[in-house]
């Protein structure tokens, strides 16, 4: 690392470096998960909005859950498609910064989600009769908006922080730009930033983390004394989001294990793969397995197809 102050107004990605050898591949690869991650998640937001017996809290949260994922997407592949296409290396500054800021506002909602769903189905659950009105579809849309509008205000004020240190270096060991990467370029002691970041997403992973517990915990103990039809419904829908709930944390622990293993000398791929596990995994499983296990959702998106597909053709016929 240099020792004089960074004043370039770009950051070279040194992951991208090593996907140069085989850029086209990975191009290829990009293009087909990311296609596949707007085509698959837009069809199932479009058919939740469209169909009236889908306007319930927990289709609302999936369409959520959706929607985030094709943002947490937009903000990493149509960029690294681009630098793989052209052979950039570099991230300038401002692209940096509002580039860390999509990805962590993701990362945040996509667990806020997860939370809001597990409290969700505790109320489907073990509340049934109140459910309708603890948790209508206007008090989901509020919740869900103000996640939004929290999570974007308290990360825009600790990437500020981030923004303000200098740094010495401009080499990062990825192939975006994420918090971590800028701190530890930091000409300064950083350990203060560090610390508030740190223990403003342990505080708020570990409260998220509990609510969800807590929640399922509940729904577990009050299945128990459900009808064996009951039970496995709601052990279904359960196990759904705990799936989902579980490849998320994975990709989270990948992220954390990544910068404590910092000081260990590892290949530059391992270090790529570790940071894009949570923003390529969760995204690309979340469409496919809440379109395979959610029940009604899978009736209706295969309604929904056939009436495309049956319209197509009814229209090319009518056109002969």
């Amino acid at each position: 690392m240099d020792t004089t102050s960074n004043t370039s107004t770009s950051f070279i990605l040194l992951g991208l470096m090593e996907l140069e050898k085989q850029k086209y591949l990975y191009f290829f690869l990009s293009t087909m998960v990311y296609s596949y991650i707007l085509t698959v998640s837009s069809v199932i937001i479009y058919a939740i909005l469209k169909e009236r017996s889908l306007h319930e809290p927990m289709y609302i949260l999936i369409a959520s859950l959706l929607f985030n994922g094709i943002f947490g997407s937009s903000s990493f592949f149509p960029k690294l498609m681009i630098d793989l296409i052209i052979s950039s290396k570099k991230i300038s500054r401002t692209v940096c910064l509002i580039q860390n800021l999509c990805i962590s506002t993701f990362a945040i909602f996509e667990m806020n989600t997860f939370t809001i769903m597990a409290y969700d189905r505790y109320l489907a659950i073990c509340q049934p009769l109140q459910y309708i009105m603890l948790l209508t579809n206007e008090k989901v849309v509020k919740i869900i908006s103000g996640c939004w509008g929290i999570t974007f205000v308290i990360l825009f004020l600790l990437l500020f922080l981030t923004a303000a240190l200098p740094l010495c270096g401009d080499k990062m060991n990825n192939i975006f730009c994420d918090n971590m990467s800028l701190i530890v370029l930091a000409c300064v002691d950083s350990s203060n930033s560090s610390a508030l970041s740190a223990t403003v997403f342990t505080i708020y992973f570990v409260t998220t983390i509990l609510v969800t517990a807590f929640s399922y915990l509940r729904i577990f103990f009050v299945c128990m004394n459900l009808s064996k039809e009951s039970r496995q419904k709601a052990v279904h829908t359960v196990v759904t989001h705990l799936l989902n709930f579980s490849i998320f944390l994975i990709g989270v622990l990948f992220v954390v294990l990544k910068y404590r293993l910092g000081n260990i000398t590892l290949p530059l791929t391992v270090h790529v793969l570790l940071s894009v596990t949570p923003l390529v995994i969760p995204p690309v499983f979340n469409p496919l397995i809440y379109g395979v296990r959610t029940h009604a959702l899978k009736i209706k998106l295969r309604h929904y197809l056939w009436n495309v597909i049956l319209g197509g053709r009814w229209a090319q016929i009518h056109r002969h």
